[in-house]
């Protein structure tokens, strides 16, 4: 295998430069012309932190069903929007340009986000043939646009059912200061409202296919987020493949030991597991 990192730079950022960490599995000798599907995966954290638990222990599973992988290490606040938004489409663009030199199928670029980063992924599979995406990173929206979305209990809608917390750091201001008139204003002079990064009201047939899965009893960001956007995609007529478990909390990430620890207990729900599994079919059922 080899390991790659990569910086990515785009207006608005605060903090420095995001980056990649690219794993590539090496090509085998019994099957040197696989060009291998890739996953770029995006750790959720309310957009104010990346959180380690959805990070590197799912591309090691990733990796270990024969997928390239790259680990978004995106910007989070104080970095506003579309900053995040820029630094994946920019990630999806350089996977495809260097597909060949890696072995990778340019066809098969995937993108995996949890929680924040499901709603960072969404983002891009709705925004992607925008000409604020695309243009402001000097790409073609072909060049942007994912093949397919891996959602794991997404943060979708800012309206009823929103993690608030997660567009207040988004958009850097509370609901109640933009119910006063306050407005996210970004670096080309655009402005942001909640509504317009309430994905379920973004959602066109150009949407690429989406596998999606939550949990009925997610407290923190209600299962209503993935069945908005599950409405959405069907009245686009979007291929969606839906898993609605019955237990667990927010946050599972792989539900198993690796991902749940002793102090998070909690977090080891056997009955999940098999959601990367499915994810993992459904990959292989899009070849």
């Amino acid at each position: 295998m080899r390991y790659e990192k990569r910086e990515i730079t785009v207006e608005g950022q605060v903090t420095g430069p995001a980056s990649v960490d690219w794993y590539l599995l090496d090509s085998i000798s019994v099957a040197p012309e696989r060009k291998r599907p890739l996953v770029i995966v995006c750790p959720g954290g309310g957009y104010a932190y990346r959180s380690d638990r959805e990070a590197e222990p799912v591309v090691m599973k990733l990796l270990a069903m024969g997928y390239h992988c790259g680990l978004m290490n995106y910007s989070v606040a104080p970095s506003r929007f579309p900053t995040s938004l820029l630094e994946l489409a920019e990630a999806v663009a350089m996977a495809r340009e260097n597909a060949g030199r890696w072995n990778a199928d340019p066809e098969q670029i995937y993108v995996c986000g949890f929680s924040a980063g499901g709603h960072l992924v969404c983002s891009l599979g709705v925004f992607w043939s925008q000409q604020f995406v695309f243009e402001r990173i000097g790409r073609m929206a072909q060049q942007v646009r994912p093949d397919g979305l891996i959602l794991a209990y997404p943060v979708i809608t800012a309206g009823e059912f929103a993690h608030q917390g997660s567009f207040d750091y988004l958009l850097g201001r509370t609901k109640e200061e933009e119910q006063a008139g306050a407005c996210l204003e970004d670096s080309w002079g655009q402005k942001w409202s909640r509504q317009q990064v309430s994905l379920e009201l973004q959602v066109t047939p150009e949407t690429p296919p989406v596998f999606l899965w939550h949990t009925y009893e997610d407290a923190s960001v209600p299962v209503e987020n993935s069945l908005l956007l599950a409405s959405a995609l069907r009245r686009c007529g979007v291929s969606l493949e839906l898993h609605i478990y019955p237990k667990g909390p927010h946050g599972l990430s792989l539900a198993d030991d690796e991902t749940s620890g002793s102090w998070r207990p909690d977090l080891l729900v056997p009955s999940v597991q098999n959601w990367v599994e499915l994810a993992h079919t459904w990959i292989e059922g899009r070849k």
